[in-house]
C-alpha cells in the first residue's frame, strides 16, 4: 500500500504574504505545533543567499543560519526541508547534511533552467540531503517536454518530484494527465508530490483526487496552515489532515493545527489577506501570470471584459512570465483603437451649436452647491453633460464616458433607469448590447502627461474645442484632496479610485487647463482649485 504524506510549506510559501516576517516566536511555534500534529514533512523556509540573516524571518542565507531555530525544538519523526529557487543560492552555502538540521532540500526551477538545476540537485544530493525536484508551472510543459524532463530527473533519482501548479490553472483532467505521465515514466522509488494554488478553488478538491487514486506510487500533498501562500493561497493543511484521519486511518492532531492557525496565522491574515479573488480567477482563466492582471486592474480604467480582451492578446510564450513592456504595449494598442469619428463630431456639433453647455464632473461640490447648479439649469436651460457618472439629482442630456470601468459601473443607470441621456464614449470602451451614440478616438484626446493621460474632463473639453464650441460652464470640477472620500458625492463613493499621485494630478490639470483656456471660455459654477 502506498504512503500518503503531508508536506506543510506555511513558513516558505506563506512567506510570500508577509516577506517571511513571521517573528522568531511564531516560526518556532509553528514548527513545534506541526511536529506535535505529526505532520510528515515540514518546510521551514527558503534558503536564499541574497538575503541577510534575520532571526524573525523564515528565509535564510545558508543552512547554518537555520540551526538556531531548532535549538529548543524536537522534530520527532518529521522530515525537515528547506527550499532553494535555483540561481539564488550557491552550493557553497549548504553545509553537508550531517552538519545540518535539514533532512532534505527542495529545488524549484523554470523550464529554461532545467538542465543546470538538475545538476545542482545532484550536487545537493552528494552532500547527503534528500532531494525534491519542483519544476514550476508544470502546465507550461508539453507532453514531449515533460517526458524529456523525466528522463533527466531519473538520472538524479530524487526522493520526490512535484506537480507544481504555480498559477492554479489545472482542473482534474489536466492534473491526472500530468500525474499519469510521471507515474508511468519516473523510477519507482521517486514519490510524486502535488503543489496547488487556489485560483479556481480547486486546490483541496484536486488534492483529494490524487489521494483517492488507485496507485502504488507514494504521494506527497503540499499544504499550508489556513491555506497561507502566494497569490490565491494553497491547499489547507488542516483540511487534508482531517480528510486523511477520517478516511485513511491517519492520526494527525488537528487541534495542534488549529492552535497554530489561531495563535500564529490569524494575525498574518489580519494584516494581509490571501486566497481566492477576482484577480486570481481572471489570471487562471486566461492561463497567464497574475501580475498581468494586477497591472491592468491597477490602471483603474478597464472593465473586466476589457481586461480579458487584453489578456487574450498575449502570445503563448509570454503568458506565464510577466513581460511589463509587452503588457503596456498591448494596453496602449487596445486603448488606441482607431475609428472614423468625423460623423460623431458633425452630428454632435449639430446638437450643441449655439446652445449653452453645462459640464458636470463628479466633485463633492455638486452636493454642496446643488442650489446654484439647479438655478443655473432653470435660468439658462443648458445642454447638461455629466462626466463618468449618473446622479439622481441631475437629469443629463448626455453622459460622457472616457473610462471603461465607469461605463460598466453605471451601465444600469444609463440604460435601465429613468435616464434618457445620449451616451458619448471614447473608442477604448467596447459597445455592449446597448448603443453608444457618439464615439471619439481615444488616442487623439489623451494628454501627454501620464498622471492625467485619460482625465475625462480634459478629454471632453478637447472634443468641444474641436467642434469649435466657444464657451462651457463647469460644475463639480473641484480638484483632488488626499482623502478621496472628500472628493466625491456620497453616491459616487463606492466607485472611488485610490488616492495615488494626487498632488501631481492637480498640478498637471492646472497646466492643461491653462493651455485650453486660449481655445475655450470656461465659467465656473462651483469652486475649483484649477482656476
Amino acid at each position: 500500500m502506498r504512503s500518503i504524506q503531508i508536506l506543510d510549506c506555511t513558513l516558505r510559501d506563506g512567506g510570500f504574504v508577509n516577506d517571511w516576517n513571521f517573528g522568531v516566536g511564531s516560526i518556532v511555534s509553528i514548527i513545534g505545533r506541526l511536529v506535535k500534529a505529526r505532520i510528515d514533512i515540514i518546510e521551514v523556509g527558503f534558503i536564499d543567499n541574497r538575503r541577510q540573516h534575520d532571526v524573525n524571518r523564515s528565509i535564510f542565507p545558508d543552512t547554518d543560519s537555520i540551526k538556531p531555530v531548532f535549538h529548543a525544538l524536537e522534530t520527532d519523526d518529521a522530515i525537515i526541508l528547506g527550499m532553494i529557487d535555483f540561481g539564488t543560492c550557491p552550493i557553497e552555502a549548504l553545509s553537508d547534511q550531517k552538519d545540518s538540521v535539514l533532512d532534505g532540500i527542495r529545488v524549484i526551477f523554470k523550464k529554461q533552467h532545467a538542465c543546470e538545476a538538475l545538476q545542482f540537485c545532484a550536487a545537493i544530493k552528494n552532500k547527503g540531503y534528500k532531494i525534491f525536484v519542483n519544476p514550476v508551472s508544470v502546465t507550461s510543459y508539453s507532453d514531449e517536454e515533460m517526458l524529456t524532463l523525466i528522463e533527466k530527473i531519473n538520472i538524479v533519482s530524487p526522493d520526490a518530484v512535484a506537480i507544481v501548479d504555480t498559477y492554479g490553472l489545472m482542473h482534474k483532467q489536466e492534473l491526472l494527465h500530468y500525474y499519469d505521465l510521471l507515474d508511468k515514466h519516473l523510477i519507482s522509488s521517486t514519490k510524486i508530490g502535488y503543489h496547488a494554488h487556489n485560483n479556481f478553488q480547486l486546490a483541496y478538491a484536486n488534492s483529494l483526487e490524487l489521494i483517492a487514486l488507485d496507485s502504488d506510487r507514494d504521494l506527497i500533498i503540499d499544504t499550508s496552515l489556513f491555506g497561507m501562500g502566494k497569490s490565491a493561497g494553497n491547499t489547507c493543511t488542516e483540511l487534508v489532515a482531517m480528510h486523511l484521519n477520517e478516511n485513511y486511518g491517519k492520526k494527525y492532531d488537528i487541534y495542534q493545527l488549529l492552535e497554530a492557525i489561531d495563535v500564529d496565522i490569524a494575525k498574518e491574515y489580519a494584516k494581509k489577506q490571501w486566497g481566492y479573488s477576482l484577480n486570481h480567477f481572471i489570471a487562471a482563466s486566461n492561463d497567464c501570470h497574475p501580475d498581468y492582471v494586477s497591472t491592468l486592474i491597477g490602471k483603474k480604467t478597464l472593465s473586466v471584459k476589457s481586461v480579458n480582451e487584453i489578456l487574450a492578446k498575449i502570445d503563448q510564450p509570454n503568458k506565464l512570465t510577466c513581460n511589463k513592456t509587452l503588457i503596456e504595449n498591448i494596453y496602449m494598442e487596445y486603448q488606441n483603437q482607431y475609428i472614423d469619428d468625423s460623423g460623431a463630431y458633425a452630428n454632435l456639433h449639430q446638437q450643441l451649436e449655439n446652445r449653452e453647455i453645462l459640464v458636470i464632473a463628479p466633485g463633492k461640490s455638486i452636493e454642496t452647491c446643488k442650489t446654484q447648479i439647479h438655478n443655473f439649469i432653470k435660468d439658462k436651460n443648458p445642454v447638461v453633460i455629466t462626466i463618468n457618472f449618473i446622479d439622481d439629482n441631475y437629469k443629463p442630456d448626455y453622459v460622457f464616458m472616457g473610462n471603461s470601468k465607469r461605463y460598466s459601473q453605471f451601465f444600469n443607470k444609463i440604460y435601465m433607469g429613468e435616464c434618457s441621456a445620449q451616451v458619448i464614449c471614447t473608442s477604448n470602451i467596447s459597445e455592449s448590447n446597448r448603443k453608444i451614440d457618439y464615439v471619439f478616438n481615444f488616442n487623439t484626446l489623451i494628454s501627454e502627461d501620464a498622471v492625467i493621460r485619460d482625465n475625462p474632463v480634459l478629454m471632453l473639453l478637447k472634443i468641444l474645442i474641436t467642434m469649435e464650441i466657444k464657451k462651457v460652464s463647469l460644475a463639480g470640477f473641484d480638484g483632488y484632496a488626499s482623502d478621496n472620500t472628500k472628493n466625491y458625492p456620497g453616491e459616487y463613493i463606492p466607485f472611488l479610485y485610490c488616492n495615488d499621485q494626487v498632488v501631481l494630478r492637480n498640478e498637471a490639470i492646472k497646466k492643461a487647463i491653462l493651455n485650453l483656456k486660449s481655445c475655450i471660455t470656461l465659467e465656473l459654477l462651483t469652486p475649483s482649485i484649477y482656476f
